[in-house]
This record gives structure tokens, C-alpha cells and sequence, in this order.
């Protein structure tokens, strides 16, 4: 019986880091975006964690009520990239927030990832134990829900 031999790229490897000492990574709110960081540092692409909030409801103060802090920006690009790993029954609360933003910002260039999309882009790169973790009904939580 032949068994599957997994390729496992260098951004991977815990020892791996191109642009950023480990002790300058930031504070990531799963692994998913540590991962996803790593992949942007491997192919040289640079990138911004959270580097903005954009301001979604106000009350009739004018005081925010809700807003919206992408995962990563990416300036080579001009776009924001949000991650989630949440079931595809409750990224919904990720969605809202993405159209809302359009609609106050359609200059802004996002793009959400979602579960499956994060599930086979570490997949295919031979991260299977990762890849696991985002699927069925055990994913992993997003620390930042607003």
C-alpha cells in the first residue's frame, strides 16, 4: 500500500521566518493568520497586520458602535485580506461586516478567505494537521469578533 508523501514548504517550519524575527511577529488571533503570514514572508510579499479599523455604525451621537479591522494588508496590492475560521453557519458576522465596509468604502479593496479557502491553501501546501483543525465542526475560534 503506498502512502501520501507530504511536501512540506520552508515557511512552514517554525524556524522559518524571511522578513520578521520571531519576536517581532504579532499578536496573530489564531494560527491560521500565523500561517498565512508565514506564506506572504516565503514569497516575498509584504504585509501589514491590522494596520487600520474602519468605522461601520455610529449611535445618534456619532460615537462608533462598530467596526472593522481587517487581518492583513497587503500595500503591493492595495488590498485587505480577512481571514476566517469560523463554520460556514456563523461567518456570516464576517460577511455583514465586509459588505457594510464596501458599501462606506467601495475605494477599499478586500477579500475575505474563508474556512475553505484557508482549509485547501494549507493543504495543498502540506499542512494537513493545520488543515484539520479548520474543519468539521471543532474549528477554531476567532479571538476578535468585532
Amino acid at each position: 500500500m503506498a502512502t501520501k508523501a507530504t511536501c512540506r514548504h520552508p515557511f512552514f517550519d517554525p524556524e522559518f521566518l524571511v522578513n520578521k524575527p520571531e519576536q517581532n511577529q504579532p499578536n496573530f488571533a489564531n494560527s491560521a493568520e500565523a500561517e498565512f503570514a508565514n506564506l506572504l514572508d516565503y514569497y516575498g510579499i509584504e504585509w501589514q497586520y491590522e494596520p487600520r479599523t474602519f468605522d461601520l455604525e455610529w449611535d445618534a451621537d456619532g460615537n462608533v458602535t462598530q467596526a472593522f479591522s481587517p487581518d492583513f494588508y497587503l500595500p503591493g496590492q492595495d488590498l485587505y485580506i480577512e481571514l476566517t475560521t469560523l463554520r460556514p453557519k456563523l461567518a456570516g458576522f464576517k460577511n455583514r461586516k465586509i459588505r457594510r465596509m464596501q458599501e462606506l468604502y467601495p475605494d477599499i479593496n478586500v477579500k475575505l478567505f474563508k474556512r475553505g479557502d484557508i482549509r485547501r491553501l494549507m493543504t495543498k501546501y502540506g499542512i494537513d494537521d493545520e488543515a484539520a483543525r479548520i474543519q468539521g465542526t471543532e474549528a477554531q475560534p476567532d479571538a476578535d469578533e468585532t
